[in-house]
Formats: C-alpha cells, structure tokens, sequence
C-alpha cells in the first residue's frame, strides 16, 4: 500500500506515519499534540505539534482510499511547479498558519491565477493537449483526465458524459435524450482555446487561504489541463469571489467575448457532480441548466 507524504514541492512515500515525520523533518520527531480542523467533509484534518515545536498538516482517510491522496498531492506539486498506518491513508503537509488577507490579497490572488494559466503545459502530458497524466478526484467523485487533442472533445467525455450517466437515476427519459443532444451539440457553444492551461480545476472560496503573511495560497486541487474558462466559472458557482480578484486576473489574462454565454456550461459539470455525491437538492440546477444549453 502506498501513504502519501507531502513536505513543501516533494512528494515521498511511506508506509507508516512514523516513517513520514522522519522523512518530512529529516530527524527523529513525535507528536507531541494534535488538534482538529474543520472546514472539509471528504476527510478528517489535524494540525500537528510536533516535539520540537514544528507544525504540520495531517489528512486522513480510509486505507482504500489513499488513491485521493496521490491525487491531491500530484496536483499540489503540478500547481507548485508553474501504505498504511493503524488502517488509515494519510496525506503529510507543511502547515500554513493562516492570517488576515493582506490590502492586496485579491488583486495578487487574481495575478497569480492569470500566471498559473499561462504557464507551459507541455510537461505535463505525454500526449494530447488536455486532460492529465493520472485520473484524480473532484471532491470525492472519480475524475477522468483520460487525454485528448481537442478541449471540447475533453469536456465532453471526460467531464459531461460520466457526470450525466451517474445521474441517469435521477432522469427521465426526456432528460436522458436532452442531454445526450447538449453534449451532441457541444460545438455549437464551446472553442478551442489558444494555449491550454493547467487548471486547479475545484476553485471555490473554500479552496484557498491567506498565510501567515496575509498573502493568497490554493489548497484541495483538482487539477488538469484545460480551458482557463472552467476555472473563472467555477469562482462564480457559489457566490463568487471579491470583485477585484476578477479585475485583477481579466486585466492580465484577457477576457474571451461571450465568456457569461459559456460559463453555466462550465459550471453544469459540478452541479452534476454535487448531484451525485450530495443528492437530489441539486437536480432542478442540473435541469435548468440542461434545458437552457441542449437548445442551442
């Protein structure tokens, strides 16, 4: 079995949480408290005090789900870049004391996203322009990030079409029917971008802090390469971000004309994917949103 231990842009894997500390601190270390976070519910937090006074960040899980932690710490060393232990799976980190956003938190939180989109791609697939070298997860549903050439042909098979069969036991068979014509017709609405981006890919307002110096850090990636668009999109899902985060990133990236036609597109993959890990409460947003783009 492989554990997953993360120390800054490293990724190691040990078999034990012992083995972890050594390999994270470089020294013998022990845990001398251990304190809950809250704030996730796919799996369960503690910041560590160790017996030097250093301080880490513990997730843990299931020991059959240790596969979400390679995930995540793969796309926390893609992002950085532009085993068992008593039956658990655990994911090791460097702790992030978290203080009051700086005067220009969002404005650098804007920039810094403008840079990650920017940054070359081409190191992070073998072949094809978008997708990932490796499946991983968006919350706690599987993620596909099988590689293709086109990003209409990603977003179709590799986003819609798994979330919308999952969902088939909500729908009926006029559902059915109109959401297969929306993924038909995906051309009609989307584009080929210009450069391809690597995404965080599960960017909402819980998915990012301010460190110890105030400054914006992106925590809990889903990431791939896609359109930058996705990711705008889903900053908008759940109330969206401070206005000056988007003046920021569109004053450096640009703005594509009918980005506001496009992004409920976008975001109609979450909504999917909330509907089959949350339940029902989220049908009528997937059914609006159906309706609206298989017309097209």
């Amino acid at each position: 079995m492989e554990i997953i231990s993360e120390k800054r842009q490293d990724i190691l894997f040990c078999s034990s949480l012992k083995d972890a500390l050594f390999a994270a601190c470089g020294k013998e270390a022990s845990i001398r408290e251990k304190h809950p976070v809250h704030g996730g519910d796919a799996n369960d937090a503690f910041r560590l005090v160790l017996s030097d006074g250093e301080t880490l960040f513990l997730k843990t899980n299931s020991r059959s789900n240790s596969d979400f932690f390679r995930a995540e710490a793969e796309g926390i060393a893609a992002i950085a870049s532009a085993g068992t232990d008593g039956g658990l799976s655990f994911l090791l980190m460097e702790y992030i004391e978290s203080a009051r956003p700086s005067a220009l938190f969002w404005e650098k939180l804007g920039h810094a996203l403008a840079d990650m989109h920017a940054a070359d791609t081409t190191g992070f697939l073998s072949k094809g322009k978008y997708g990932f070298n490796k499946d991983n997860y968006i919350g706690a549903g599987k993620q596909i990030n099988t590689p293709a050439w086109s990003w209409i042909e990603f977003f179709s098979e590799c986003r819609l079409r798994p979330q919308f069969e999952l969902a088939e036991k909500y729908f009926d068979s006029d559902m059915i029917r109109k959401a297969g014509r929306l993924i038909d017709g995906l051309d009609r609405i989307l584009f080929e971008p210009e450069k391809p981006a690597l995404l965080h890919g599960d960017l909402w307002s819980g998915n990012f802090l301010s460190d110890e110096k105030g400054q914006p850090m992106l925590i809990d990636p889903a990431v791939y390469i896609g359109c930058s668009e996705a990711d705008i999109a889903m900053t908008e899902l759940f109330g969206g971000f401070d206005r000056r985060f988007y003046d920021s990133y569109f004053e450096a990236a640009g703005m594509i004309p009918g980005y506001e036609d496009r992004r409920d597109l976008y975001n109609l993959y979450h909504l999917t994917n909330h509907l089959n890990l949350f339940g029902s409460a989220y049908l009528s947003s997937v059914i609006r949103g159906i309706d609206r783009y298989c017309s097209i």
